[in-house]
C-alpha cells in the first residue's frame, strides 16, 4: 500500500497552482479590460485633440499595474510549492492569496477602465477635470494594492 500522508496530500500542490492561476489571469483580465477601455476613450478623444494623447495615457498605464500585482504573488507562490511535503494547509493559504489579488485586481481594473475612458473624453471637453480623474485613477488601483497586500500577507503565513 502506498504511503500517505495526510497533512500533505498527493492533490494539495492543485489548490496552490490555482492560486498562482488566479493570481495572474484575474489580474490580467482586469488590466486587459482596463486598458481597452480606457484606449476606446484615448482614441475617440484622440480624434478632436491630438496633443492631449500623452496626458491621457495615464489611465493605460495604472491598468498594466494591476498585471504586475498579479505576477508578483504568482511568483511568491510558485517559488514556496515544494516538491514534497505541501500542506492543505498552505496551499489553501495560496490559492486565497491568489484570489485575493486577482479578483481585488480584476475590480481594480474594471474601474480603471471605466473612469479612464469617461475621464479622457471629459479631460478633452473641460481641461480642469484632470485632477479629478487622476485622484478617481488612484482610488481605484489602491483596491488592487489591497488585494497585493493581503495575498503577500497570506502566501507567506506558515
Amino acid at each position: 500500500m502506498v504511503d500517505y500522508d495526510m497533512d500533505a496530500p498527493p492533490y494539495a500542490p492543485f489548490f496552490g497552482v490555482m492560486g498562482v492561476t488566479a493570481a495572474m489571469s484575474f489580474c490580467a483580465l482586469g488590466a486587459a479590460y482596463g486598458t481597452a477601455k480606457s484606449g476606446t476613450g484615448i482614441s475617440a478623444m484622440a480624434v478632436m485633440k491630438p496633443e492631449l494623447i500623452m496626458k491621457s495615457v495615464i489611465p493605460v498605464v495604472m491598468a498594466g499595474i494591476i498585471a504586475i500585482y498579479g505576477l508578483v504573488v504568482a511568483v511568491v507562490i510558485i517559488q514556496d510549492i515544494p516538491s514534497t511535503g505541501y500542506s492543505l494547509y498552505k496551499s489553501f493559504l495560496h490559492l486565497g492569496a491568489g484570489l485575493s489579488v486577482g479578483l481585488s485586481g480584476m475590480a481594480a481594473g474594471f474601474a480603471i477602465g471605466i473612469v479612464g475612458d469617461a475621464g479622457v473624453r471629459g479631460t478633452a471637453q473641460q481641461p480642469r477635470l484632470f485632477v479629478g480623474m487622476i485622484l478617481i485613477l488612484i482610488f481605484a488601483e489602491v483596491l488592487g494594492l489591497y488585494g497585493l497586500i493581503v495575498a503577500l500577507i497570506l502566501s507567506v503565513k506558515s
